[in-house]
């Protein structure tokens, strides 16, 4: 870094630079060159109220943008209208024409927009603030306004009186205008347009409650009097018209063929350069990634760096800020290098902070800022000249939305993606026509999951009594809710009307981020003063896997470590700790198959999804190296058992393939049969070692006998029933110890080899978030082994939300697909036995025989029906 140029360079300076760089050009998986594009204008439309024809000429603009044009034409016709066009395409003047329209046509009408954060909401005021300054209406600008959480309480009643345009965020609708609609009256009354900003945003759990605040919203609506129209926009996906359809429950009109210019971008996807082949361990990204930035800062760039979390943007800012300052010359002062003009920006700084980053950035005086997701929407910066994501953001619909933070002019400019050695990251890696072609992420909501239904039909009742035969919602569930609102004694039924009996209202008790109503309180305990602050919160269904005792909780850049999990008092006390590793609860979960809705035989599989019970209990923890991913130590927690009624696609292995691959020596994932001497064995260690548990000394508990662990796996001793007497081997004594159940499940869970079955299901839990556009803890995993001969092995990935929003079903349609994308991604990675890149962690030392990547390919070619090849037959030596 020391011949950093801090003159200022061009993109295509840079880029030469670094394709005579040898070592710069290995880490290079793709270079796309995306081509400069022209605009596409149309007139104005004749309708647009004249004023704000006139205010547009005076701000320079006299004609759209085809899509603006499309956009704004269906909208003064009356139509529903969703846009799903590339980031910096103009998305805002599609809504925000119409609304203007509307106000200046009618005094009495109102619009609302809503967007998913704050900062949206503030930008997207500035800029309509500048268009009433050209429509010269200080009446009009006046009634302009934001109200959310930072709204002073002495402003909120002139908010609630005068405005016109209020721009807010859902959970301010769910909590603080619904709840006081009589306060509202005259807005709701007047409202004509609704628009939702980022409606991608809206998926999952969030996007479920959110379709059901817009029912909530458009029921009031119908009381006062008034019937709005919705406005969406949203990043490409592949279902922008369906999503916006659910959410707002009406035909929408779709434009999705951006009419705006783009200068020509550079995209480059990076690997960093492996450390350890065999293991597939890789260079940090983070470490990469800075490096990278700084080149681009040092080289006159202005630049922005997206890390995934909030630890690691405060990683990449120190990294920049160091990289920076070595290399400056050593005559310069500190405030005058690079250095000092990188920010970092995320969630925990104050507004005045986030909003002077803003106008740094767009005035230039900030070089390079460091952020989270925070800054991936649609918030005007200027014209950055690169854009350095550090590894994939988990959508392709967030890459590009990071990716649109460069270049959003006509000039030139460029992209990095680090690559992380997460499965998603390598696999983006290998096809990249899932991030240049159409996009083949579907976000789905489900507003008739039952759990959120009951809670939004609860405060809806809160809001106004509901009559005899009214719909919420297109589905038939209302009469069943009611039903049980009335049996839990919070409402009473009278004169053919459902009245809310609750002494407050129930909004105030939900989260629009989570499902169901009751959260546990993260609360900071800070040791010299004993002084006690809360700083977070999770819901209670989650508490045992996040902030369990010892977990590492991070907030605000900060490790916290659990002290403490008091489920009946709702709280996790917690203490900010300095250390390099994270943690991983460690559970035993069991699935009960309740209901089968669908399934397809494909051969040697069956694809399938439907109703589950699963029973999970935590039973311990992993401590992770941060960096390395390396397991630090194991340690043993016991909670009660849960249960979690949801929705499950499973993939199950025939019998017939079992048989296979069991015969071809590539198959351990059959129920173990310890041979007809297992039970002399069994006494005969339980009388060597006292009936004591050799680790702990524990006594058998009454009722239960210690269990009995083979110290190398019974499996690798290939004993096949009537065919061998391998199992004489396993057996013997020496190899055999005596454990309590707590011991026995720790020595399991630290040193459990991982089969074929496991690295497949490792695989499709990996894979699935880039058909779903879901986070990963979004669905859990389970393996269920076959339990008799003739029996068949599954893997199921079940949703993490009670009654599930539909990912089962689509991951069941989607099932051919992800066997193949999991060959794929297993064949083209370099690592030897396995790794976190492809089947998952394996153990060092791991025998031959038990090889997860030999096991995974032998299993994936047989489901995708071809035979296994001769390299994957029994091996018992290298």
């Amino acid at each position: 870094m020391s011949d950093l140029p801090w003159s200022g360079q061009s993109v295509a300076d840079l880029l030469r630079s670094w394709r005579s760089d040898p070592r710069f050009m290995q880490q290079v998986a793709t270079w796309r060159t995306l081509a400069a594009q022209p605009a596409h204008f149309v007139p104005l439309p004749p309708a647009l109220h004249p004023d704000l024809q006139a205010a547009l000429a005076r701000r320079g603009i006299e004609q759209l943008y085809s899509h603006q044009g499309e956009a704004v034409e269906a909208a003064l016709h009356g139509e529903d209208v969703a846009i799903a066009t590339p980031t910096a395409s103009g998305k805002s003047l599609c809504f925000n024409l119409p609304v203007l329209h509307t106000l200046l046509a009618d005094p009495q009408a109102c619009a609302l927009s809503l967007f998913p954060t704050k900062a949206l909401a503030h930008d997207q005021l500035a800029e309509l603030t500048r268009m009433g300054a050209a429509l010269g209406s200080a009446a009009l600008s006046a009634a302009i306004t934001t109200y959310d959480g930072d709204t002073l309480s002495a402003q909120r009643a002139t908010v609630r009186r005068q405005a016109r345009l209020l721009l807010t965020n859902p959970d301010m609708l769910h909590a603080g205008i619904l709840p006081n609609h009589p306060q509202w009256a005259r807005f709701l009354a007047g409202l004509r347009w609704v628009c939702l900003d980022e409606m991608h945003v809206y998926r999952g759990v969030f996007g479920s409650h959110v379709a059901n605040v817009l029912r909530r919203l458009r029921r009031l609506c119908r009381h006062y009097g008034s019937d709005p129209r919705f406005i969406c926009t949203s990043a490409t996906i592949a279902n922008p018209a369906q999503l916006a359809a659910q959410l707002v429950e009406r035909p929408v009109r779709l434009v999705e063929r951006s009419g705006a210019p783009r200068g020509e971008k550079h995209v480059l996807l990076l690997n960093p350069p492996l450390v350890d082949a065999e293991k597939g361990i890789r260079r940090s990204a983070t470490l990469e990634a800075a490096e990278l930035a700084a080149r681009c800062i040092g080289a006159g760039l202005q630049t922005i760096v997206f890390g995934r979390s909030r630890l690691t943007t405060e990683l990449l800012l120190t990294y920049v800020r160091a990289a920076l300052a070595r290399a400056a010359t050593p005559a310069a002062t500190p405030a005058a290098t690079p250095a000092a003009t990188v920010h970092g920006y995320r969630g925990g700084y104050l507004p005045a902070e986030r909003r002077q980053i803003e106008a740094g950035l767009r005035s230039g005086a900030v070089r390079g800022v460091v952020a989270t997701h925070a800054l991936e929407l649609g918030i005007d910066l200027g014209g950055l000249g690169a854009a350095v994501l550090c590894g994939y953001p988990g959508s392709i619909a967030s890459t590009w939305q990071q990716i649109g933070r460069a270049g959003r002019t006509t000039e030139t400019a460029l992209a990095l993606l680090v690559a992380t050695a997460g499965v998603l990251d390598q696999y983006i890696l290998q096809q990249v026509d899932y991030l240049f072609a159409q996009s083949p992420e579907h976000a789905l909501v489900n507003p008739e999951n039952l759990i959120l239904l009951v809670d939004h039909v609860r405060c809806a009742a809160a809001e106004l009594p509901f009559r005899h035969g009214e719909q919420f919602g297109p589905g038939t569930y209302l009469d069943d809710a009611l039903t049980l609102l009335a049996e839990m004694g919070e409402i009473y039924r009278q004169g053919g009307h459902c009245f809310w009996g609750g002494e407050s209202h129930p909004a105030r008790r939900m989260n629009l981020r989570s499902a169901g109503r009751a959260s546990v309180l993260v609360e900071a305990i800070h040791p010299r003063s004993a002084a006690r602050s809360a700083i977070g919160e999770v819901d209670q269904a989650s508490a045992q896997f996040l902030v369990h005792d010892g977990a590492i909780y991070l907030h605000d850049g900060q490790s916290y470590r659990v002290q403490r999990l008091d489920q009946e008092a709702l709280r996790a006390e917690v203490v900010a700790v300095d250390v390099d590793y994270y943690t991983e609860a460690i559970t035993e979960t069991e699935i009960e198959l309740l209901a089968c809705h669908s399934e397809h035989a494909l051969g040697p599989s069956t694809a399938a999804h439907g109703e589950v019970a699963v029973h999970a209990q935590v039973i311990g923890y992993r401590r992770i190296q941060r960096v390395a991913h390396t397991t630090l130590g194991v340690y043993p927690l016991q909670y009660e058992r849960t249960t979690l009624e949801s929705n499950a696609y499973w993939c199950q292995i025939s019998a017939e393939t079992q048989q296979a691959l069991e015969s071809a020596g590539l198959w351990f994932d059959s129920a173990n049969d310890y041979g007809p001497n297992w039970q002399a064995q069994r006494a005969a260690v339980r009388a060597r070692d006292g009936c004591r548990c050799v680790a702990c000394g524990a006594g058998e508990p009454p009722g239960r006998e210690h269990d009995v662990h083979h110290k190398i796996p019974f499996r690798f001793f290939g004993y096949v029933p009537g065919r061998n007497e391998a199992y004489l081997r396993a057996n013997q004594l020496d190899n055999l110890l005596l454990l309590c159940r707590a011991c026995h499940r720790r020595m399991e869970t630290a040193g459990q080899l991982q089969t074929g079955l496991d690295g497949l299901a490792y695989l499709l839990s990996q894979l699935a978030p880039l058909h779903l556009m879901c986070d990963r803890s979004d669905l859990g995993v389970s393996v269920a082994r076959a339990g008799q001969p003739g029996s068949c092995a599954r893997i199921y990935l079940y949703e993490r939300v009670p009654a599930g929003l539909g990912f089962s079903a689509l991951l069941c349609e989607l099932h051919e697909q992800l066997l193949a994308a999991a060959d794929s991604l297993v064949r083209s990675c370099p690592c030897a036995q396995g790794c976190p890149g492809c089947v998952g962690p394996v153990l060092d030392g791991q025998p031959v025989q038990l090889e997860t990547k030999r096991l995974t390919l032998a299993l994936l070619e047989c489901l995708n029906s071809r035979q296994p090849s001769p390299s994957f037959t029994r091996q018992t030596e290298r």
